[in-house]
């Protein structure tokens, strides 16, 4: 595919963000990154094109920026891991994604040439604590912090739609990348030989590779027919128990040795709850849509990442 549409890209210096702009140069986009720091992210991101200095405020000069763009694609957001939850992080957690996303549409709403498309970070986190069943973009929300806040930013990025712009809301898992983001910290127990199951160990994990995590938003971004919430997980999720057992058997350590949740909660704080907690997620819109995961199972994703 070659295409000289300019994009917008928030969270371009993320996990998901510098593979993401990578993979929009590699097609031809003009990729225009907001960042806090421009220059920080130009060294982060050489594939971009365009720097501009964004905050995720209701309103700011970087608005004019989004004027005859084709597409915004929303990464941004404070990191859930690697960080305590104070209450003061928690507010960061909120409104980075909450009132950054508000901006962004304000902006496209005031724009004389409006994009066509936004694609909008999100999270299964939407779903809450949940049991055994397979939960696709029809489900109902849940009720605690994680799910109130991408209830919260779902609801201001859908608000693109009354402009005529074709928004998608990306339901993420838990990506796995040997980067940055969860499984690093749970490998860390596994180098260590003392790797397990987080007790229960019967809770779901929905986990997408870091690939078919980009190559979804690519899809939302030039396919027409996607609109509103899209699962971005793998098909086949995984109890802890039996992930734990993949992950000891593709790293070739032990995976014998349970980790009491509240152990963990001494070390990580609440963020704990999204790993000892989880939901059971099937990517349903993608594959009616005939997107096709490159790793469908966890063994499959692991082994490529650990080059195992």
């Amino acid at each position: 595919m070659t295409d000289t549409k300019k994009v917008v890209v928030t969270g371009a210096t993320g996990l998901i963000g510098r593979t993401l702009c990578r993979r929009l140069a590699e097609r031809g986009y003009y990729v225009i990154v907001f960042s806090r720091d421009p220059a920080s992210a130009r060294a982060k991101v050489p594939s971009a094109q365009e720097f501009v200095a964004w905050t995720p405020t209701e309103q700011g000069p970087w608005a004019a920026a989004l004027d005859g763009v084709y597409g915004v694609i929303n990464l941004a957001g404070a990191p859930v891991f690697g960080k305590r939850w104070s209450e003061d992080y928690k507010a960061e957690i909120r409104n980075s994604r909450v009132v950054g996303t508000r901006g962004l549409v304000n902006a496209m709403r005031a724009a004389q040439r409006k994009p066509q498309v936004f694609v909008s970070g999100s999270a299964i986190g939407y779903y809450g604590t949940r049991d055994d069943t397979k939960l696709n973009e029809q489900a109902q929300p849940g009720s605690d912090f994680m799910a109130r806040v991408c209830v919260d930013w779902e609801t201001e990025a859908l608000k693109a739609q009354a402009e005529g712009i074709r928004t998608v809301v990306v339901r993420t898992g838990i990506v796995l990348s040997t980067e940055e983001g969860a499984l690093p910290q749970l490998l860390l127990p596994f180098r260590m030989f003392v790797g397990g199951p987080i007790l229960p160990g019967t809770q779901w994990v929905s986990w997408i590779h870091i690939d078919d995590e980009v190559a979804l938003l690519l899809q939302a971004l030039a396919d027409e027919r996607v609109s509103g919430p899209l699962n971005a997980t793998a098909p086949e999720p995984q109890i802890n128990r039996d992930f734990a057992a993949t992950l000891g058997r593709v790293y070739g350590r032990p995976s014998w040795l349970p980790v009491p949740s509240f152990a963990l909660k001494v070390v990580l704080g609440e963020v704990t709850n999204t790993l000892a907690t989880g939901q059971r997620v099937i990517p349903q819109k993608a594959q009616e849509l005939g997107y096709t995961m490159a790793y469908t199972t966890a063994e499959a994703a692991l082994r490529n990442l650990l080059k195992r």
